[in-house]
């Protein structure tokens, strides 16, 4: 399937083929620069390409050539990894790297915005079924935020330590958006669900983390918090809906339980 793109754009491959459950990437160079293929099997995928184009290579990584189906991605190759940070005892400093990336995909731009998906109707799964629990608390909450949203703009919609790489001379940039279009405050909520669920469900982790990103980026904490709630409802519902897939939402579920108690805090 890369044939094509290899001759059109003048490509030698540098790798393996990379599949995942929405794209299929492939390793390449192009005059001797690293590059990689992204094909796109879903159309959530190619409305990502659609906001990394956008964005013109100003905190993501930069698109060299596309079509309607696949992106020419700048590749990154730095050694660094946030998820290493965040395990070996800099969480600080990898929440804070992301806090710096999110500014600039979040800084105004004098281009038309392309067409992105509303949070209220990402969010529909959540907001418009019946539930219980502290799932119930956290659709009522979802409401709340999206019913009176601040600070609206173009979002990355999946921020979190894998989403964050290494480039070398260009710094830290993202990858993999889901093209959403809302309160900014929601992009840093999954960065408290992430890297691992050891790291994300560790005694008092959630809360110092919380304080962290709501002094670098200049949010209001408890409506993070309230975003970390109604993103865990979210995924709860996704993963519960999902008939196919092996995940279980016991990492939702203890994340919704961290973010309601730290809000029920004095």
């Amino acid at each position: 399937m890369f044939d094509t793109y290899l001759a059109r754009w003048g490509l030698v491959a540098d790798g393996e083929p990379i599949s995942t459950h929405s794209s299929d990437l492939l390793p390449v160079r192009r005059g001797g620069v690293p590059a990689m293929i992204k094909i796109a099997r879903e159309q959530e995928e190619r409305f990502g390409g659609v906001l990394m184009i956008w964005w013109g290579g100003d905190g993501a990584a930069r698109v060299l050539a596309h079509d309607d189906n696949a992106l020419l991605l700048e590749r990154a190759t730095g050694p660094r990894s946030l998820a290493a940070m965040a395990k070996d005892g800099r969480d600080d400093a990898a929440s804070r790297t992301m806090c710096e990336v999110l500014a600039r995909l979040h800084a105004p731009r004098l281009k038309p915005m392309p067409e992105l998906v509303p949070l209220m109707r990402w969010f529909e799964p959540l907001t418009s079924g019946h539930h219980t629990g502290i799932i119930a608390t956290a659709a009522t909450i979802a409401r709340e935020l999206l019913s009176a949203p601040q600070d609206v703009g173009a979002l990355h919609g999946d921020i979190h330590h894998g989403n964050v790489l290494d480039f070398g001379p260009r710094g830290w940039l993202s990858i993999d958006p889901k093209s959403l279009h809302g309160e900014r405050g929601f992009d840093f909520a999954n960065i408290l669900r992430n890297p691992t669920p050891e790291i994300a469900r560790a005694p008092g982790r959630l809360a110092r983390q919380a304080h962290i990103l709501a002094e670098a980026a200049r949010l209001d904490r408890t409506r993070l918090l309230k975003w970390t709630l109604a993103l865990a409802g979210l995924s709860t519902v996704w993963i519960v809906n999902e008939t196919n897939t092996p995940e279980t939402p016991d990492l939702d579920l203890a994340v919704a339980s961290l973010a309601a108690a730290e809000l029920e805090a004095p």
